[in-house]
């Protein structure tokens, strides 16, 4: 009787502690991370006897829970790419709305002020137009200067966000650390503690919204946890710390860090996917560039522009002067130089100029010029002297100070500051120079076809006035001489091509005759009708000339502002496709791990079931042995 006694108790016992996981399992059906847990039964010891082995009954040997490590590594995956994609397309949303505006816009805004310089060409005279000009061309400096003000202030915010990010990223770690040792403990005992072991697998998920993690899971439940390009983030007990770095170049830039023994290891580069990882290529990808390429836009402006107005006449007779003032190039030295060489760079050639930064480094006895986008190593010609700076990619650099120290080496960025020093100058209507400074004229007696397409001052630093004669020798020689008689310049002539001297230059199509003649002067000041100035300001603008002559202002606003979009769409599209993927990959997990109600509701049959009957072998059972009792009495 006691062994029926002690079979039956046994088996109450077990279907007991069953229902109360099934129970635990469905209060728990709405519960995120909880993963389905089951009462594993294993048959008691038996006992023998003469008749053989009489089993003891049951016993509950494990309460295990439903996990699959594949599912939750695929979730944990699709969970970082999405939020880096995401964060990612939030930051180029920004710039995409700002720069692409139907009125303010990038392209709107410079087309602005093209319309103004036509309305002046238009009517070179009217005040009314001048002074539209001088307005538009404010507008211009002013909407340009905003869009750097608002990246900065972007970037600002983001900076911010990346010290959040890493400040949430060591709590974390320092969670998971600390249920790594609980677990640990727990687990000597032989069983799993399934709750902590929940709270853990939650724990990496919110780790991977981020950045990427990789995870090995030990034998006793534990997780190591690896970031970048495989770096310890935790490891069992143990948590590193992510630190920010101030940028060596620029400070305000935060470079993200790892601590350990040996001191902070520079993980920047390595740190992908996660809200971090997005921050990072936001910087990198969208907010640095743009700022670099509307700074090309606005050397270009106010180059183009600039050279132009000082090749003309203003409305009072007087050559003119610069319509705007541009940033120059900024030099950032690194931190960690430890020589006294400084550097001092000038923009030297638009067409050679571009949006990329550059890094100046003494190494092997030498400065050597890197593409800081590229990698790619830059060539540089001269001695970095001031008689002879080294020039390289539109810039001039003059190395100046005491010698510098191995590895030193310096940050150019050529555009990046241009946009907030760009300003208007002028302050009147008449400082616009419409006309030119020189006019031409054709000898009465020439007898060729050679006409005059344009005349004009194309360097007022070596402009020199006066009065000029370009004389035919033959159809296809020319010499020019000055007032004096004097040969200035002679060459070989073709129709289109300009005949340069003297800071000046002629353009003649058509054939011009052994004898023909052609001066130029300088232009009258009662001439206040002319508009070859303003008509040659505006070809300039719309001419290829940034990117080795194989892109117009306009055209460099239009890739500006179509590669944002395209980047942004991109971001979206990433977005949305990791978006479906992670949602997928969680249902398959919930699905795997999860509570299902019609599995545990027939459980919960079943138990209840085998409960009763095992009450009702106890009733048996009881009955049996009083029985035996009064028939022994």
């Amino acid at each position: 009787m006691a062994d029926l006694l002690a079979t039956s108790v046994s088996g109450l016992l077990a279907f007991r502690q069953a229902l109360n996981v099934t129970s635990n399992n469905i209060a728990n059906v709405e519960t995120p991370g909880y993963s389905a847990e089951t009462a594993n039964l294993a048959e008691a010891p038996g006992q023998f006897t003469g008749a053989g082995y009489i089993g003891g009954g049951v016993d509950v040997a494990s309460v295990t829970r439903a996990f699959n490590q594949q599912l939750a590594q695929q979730a944990n995956t699709s969970q970082s790419s999405y939020s880096s994609y995401n964060t990612l397309a939030t930051q180029a949303q920004q710039i995409d709305n700002m720069l692409s505006a139907s009125s303010t816009g990038l392209s709107a805004s410079l087309q602005s002020f093209v319309n103004a310089l036509q309305s002046v060409s238009t009517s070179p005279t009217s005040t009314a137009a001048r002074q539209g000009l001088l307005s538009q061309g404010q507008a211009l400096a002013q909407q340009l200067q905003s869009y750097g003000s608002q990246i900065g202030q972007y970037g600002a915010q983001l900076e911010a966000q990346v010290s959040t990010d890493v400040a949430q990223i060591n709590s974390l770690a320092g969670n998971i650390a600390s249920l790594n040792q609980q677990i640990g403990a727990a687990s000597t005992s032989g069983q799993a503690p399934n709750q902590m072991l929940d709270q853990l697998d939650n724990l990496v998920n919110q780790l991977s919204k981020y950045v990427s993690v990789q995870t090995v899971t030990q034998s006793n439940g534990t997780v190591d946890v690896f970031i970048g390009s495989g770096q310890a983030l935790v490891s069992g007990a143990n948590a590193a710390q992510l630190t920010t770095i101030p940028g060596a170049y620029d400070p305000t830039q935060l470079d993200v860090g790892l601590r350990t023994s040996n001191g902070v290891t520079n993980l920047t580069q390595q740190m992908t996917g996660g809200e971090l990882g997005g921050l990072l290529s936001a910087r990198s990808q969208i907010l640095d560039p743009t700022q670099n390429q509307l700074g090309q836009i606005s050397v270009a402006v106010a180059t183009i522009v600039n050279q132009q107005q000082q090749s003309g006449m203003t409305l009072n007779g007087t050559p003119g002067q610069a319509m705007f003032t541009v940033g120059g190039v900024q030099v950032l030295p690194d931190s960690g130089n430890s020589g006294g060489a400084t550097v001092s760079v000038t923009r030297s050639s638009l067409s050679q100029l571009t949006a990329d930064n550059y890094q100046l480094q003494y190494s092997g006895g030498a400065w050597q010029l890197t593409n800081a986008s590229t990698g790619q190593s830059v060539a540089m010609t001269g001695y970095g002297t001031a008689a002879s700076p080294f020039h390289a990619a539109g810039l001039s650099i003059v190395i100046g100070g005491t010698p510098p120290a191995a590895n030193d080496s310096f940050l150019i960025q050529p555009t990046a500051g241009a946009t907030a020093g760009l300003s208007m100058q002028l302050t009147s209507p008449s400082q616009i120079a419409a006309a030119a400074l020189v006019q031409a004229s054709a000898g009465t007696a020439n007898t060729g076809t050679g006409t005059i397409s344009s005349a004009g001052v194309t360097d007022p630093s070596t402009y020199v006035a006066g009065t000029y004669t370009v004389s035919f020798t033959s159809a296809t020689q020319y010499t020019v001489t000055n007032a004096s008689g004097t040969t200035v310049a002679s060459g070989a002539y073709a129709s289109g091509s300009p005949i340069s001297f003297d800071g000046q230059q002629l353009t003649l199509t058509g054939s011009p005759a052994a004898g023909d003649t052609f001066t130029v002067s300088p232009n009258s000041s009662a001439n206040t009708g002319d508009n070859s100035n303003i008509l040659a300001m505006i070809s300039g603008l719309s001419a290829s000339t940034l990117n080795g002559g194989t892109t117009s202002v306009a055209g460099a606003a239009n890739n500006l502002v179509g590669q944002i979009g395209v980047l942004t769409q991109q971001a979206q599209n990433n977005a949305s496709a990791q978006k479906t993927v992670n949602q997928d990959a969680t249902t398959a997990l919930s699905n795997a791990d999860g509570v299902n109600l019609d599995q545990q509701a027939a459980n919960v049959l079943n138990y209840q079931q085998a409960y009763q009957a095992m009450a009702q072998i106890i009733t048996a059972s009881n009955q049996m042995f009083n029985s035996l009792i009064q028939a022994m009495g």
